[in-house]
């Protein structure tokens, strides 16, 4: 028995040896970043608590994580919308189509968001292709705003987080058993009632996977408001940034960041009381 302990001890150590470099490089990278941030939330001149009662009474705080947390609703809505149709006609297809399908989803990545979101500009602005082209079918008189507003910013963030959305909801989708839904055929159900009562509550892993990253990525997309927003669309990233910028205020951007973190901590814990994080870090 003794001898059995010895060993479980002697393997312990050795994982712990293992793991150090990796505990080390998270504790410089995470740990104590996070840390600072904490301290400088509490410090001006002292501890206080003023970055946080700003935070709490300030209408323009409010404002930018109440438009924050609603284009995150709505651009989450909208990926799910396209997406989930997407990875539904990718699972049908013969493999040869399905890859091209996946392609085509995962090939944004092989651009930067800068890029991305610099094109969509190009596309939205008032003398934009989509304007020249509306204008020159005789569809419209006047340009559209479709730039430098939220519109403009909705449009582009989904077109930079569908894949985010695709991804999970095809690989929860693939491995739901066929024979289940061939089974509801063969008992009379319908294709649309077969589709709502057995296929799309067990691909329900991969729409709260899919879900769950695209809104908490959302919550902190930085560079998209920034360009298609104009400075009219101000999220809670570009109150950080313009904190640490503008105004040198480390302690407020670093209370602003923690309450966002504590928000999308919080939405995990949600999320993990419906779904483990194992399946929505990982769709599994």
């Amino acid at each position: 028995m003794d001898i059995a302990i010895r060993h479980a001890r002697r393997e312990q150590g050795t994982m712990l040896l293992l793991l150090a470099p990796a505990l080390v490089v998270v504790a410089v990278l995470l740990v104590l970043p996070l840390g600072w941030l904490v301290w400088q939330s509490f410090w001006n001149d002292g501890l206080t608590l003023e970055h946080y009662r700003r935070i709490a009474t300030d209408p323009a705080y409010w404002t930018s994580f109440t438009l924050t947390f609603r284009i995150s609703f709505l651009v989450t809505g909208l990926a799910l919308l396209l997406g989930y149709p997407v990875a539904y006609a990718a699972l049908k297809l013969p493999p040869f189509w399905a890859n091209v399908v996946l392609a085509l989803v995962v090939l944004p990545f092989w651009t930067s968001v800068l890029v991305r979101a610099y094109a969509w500009l190009i596309l939205l602005q008032r003398t934009g292709l989509i304007n020249e082209a509306l204008a020159g079918l005789g569809l419209i008189d006047q340009p559209l705003e479709l730039a430098y507003n939220e519109l403009g910013t909705i449009i582009a963030t989904v077109h930079i987080l569908l894949p985010f959305m695709v991804l999970p909801l095809y690989a929860t989708m693939q491995k739901i058993p066929g024979d289940l839904v061939q089974a509801g055929a063969s008992l009379g159900g319908t294709p649309l009632h077969v589709f709502w009562r057995v296929f799309l509550p067990l691909s329900m892993p991969g729409v709260i996977a899919g879900t769950v990253l695209v809104f908490i990525l959302c919550l902190g997309f930085y560079i998209t408001p920034e360009l298609l927003g104009g400075g009219r669309v101000l999220m809670v990233s570009m109150i950080v940034s313009r904190n640490v910028e503008l105004y040198a205020e480390w302690g407020a951007a670093s209370a602003v960041a923690l309450v966002l973190l504590a928000c999308v901590g919080l939405l995990f814990f949600a999320a993990s009381r419906l779904i483990s994080l194992e399946r929505i870090l990982g769709a599994r």
